[in-house]
């Protein structure tokens, strides 16, 4: 899940209009995946990752999921040994074996999230990020794909965690774009804030946006 600069400084949890973040379930309390996507900045990182053929980045799939109240789905994450060095991103990860970008971002979804009832839609923005996790540095190309929640399932568990998801996970909620426009956390991309707000004023562009790379 991906890196780049903080938003601002960090809030502590459930201050100003964010709620606590929901629980994530404990090792052993549902089905693990059987690969192992990890938690960054951003961005989650599997073992085996498919690397794009001509940049040799690894090629990830991420999903802009909205309620019918226009709302956002963010996941909490951290460093493995570090829970003070903590993040909101968009749920996916990275593109496994022959799958589609667009099968890798409604598998994602789902073992994050256990939503599967969505409507994908078209890819919102690309962009190049590379940042540290968990002892190695990650550099991956991402797609954003807008999504719309088809059901009434307006309240996320984490499916198919792993035991390092599990320590890299403190959560996830639904944001307004009020909600995120005023948050002191960091999240990724760190113009997401404004992107939802383009977004949700002018509806999907017309071709993928290009957003700025992001290093950390």
């Amino acid at each position: 899940m991906t890196g780049a600069e903080a938003s601002g400084p960090v809030a502590e949890p459930g201050s100003g209009p964010m709620a606590e973040p929901e629980p994530v379930p404990e090792p052993g309390s549902g089905p693990v995946a059987e690969s192992e996507p990890v938690p960054g900045p951003g961005s989650s990182a599997g073992p085996e990752p498919v690397p794009d053929a001509a940049s040799g980045r690894r090629r990830v799939a991420r999903v802009v999921l909205l309620d019918p109240d226009d709302r956002l789905l963010l996941l909490h994450g951290h460093e493995p040994e570090d829970p003070d060095d903590a993040w909101w991103f968009t749920p996916g990860g990275g593109v496994e074996g022959d799958e589609t970008r667009e099968e890798a971002a409604l598998r994602e979804l789902a073992e994050e999230t256990g939503i599967t009832e969505v409507d994908l839609g078209p890819v919102l923005w690309k962009r190049y990020c590379s940042f540290p996790f968990a002892g190695r540095r990650w550099d991956q190309d991402e797609w954003y794909y807008l999504a719309r929640l088809r059901g009434t399932e307006t309240a996320p568990r984490a499916r198919a965690l792993t035991e390092l998801e599990t320590r890299s996970l403190s959560g996830l909620r639904w944001w307004t774009s009020a909600e995120l426009s005023a948050a002191r956390e960091t999240v990724y991309p760190t113009r997401l804030a404004e992107l939802l707000r383009t977004l949700l004023d002018e509806g999907p562009p017309g071709a993928p946006v290009v957003l700025a790379p992001e290093i950390v």
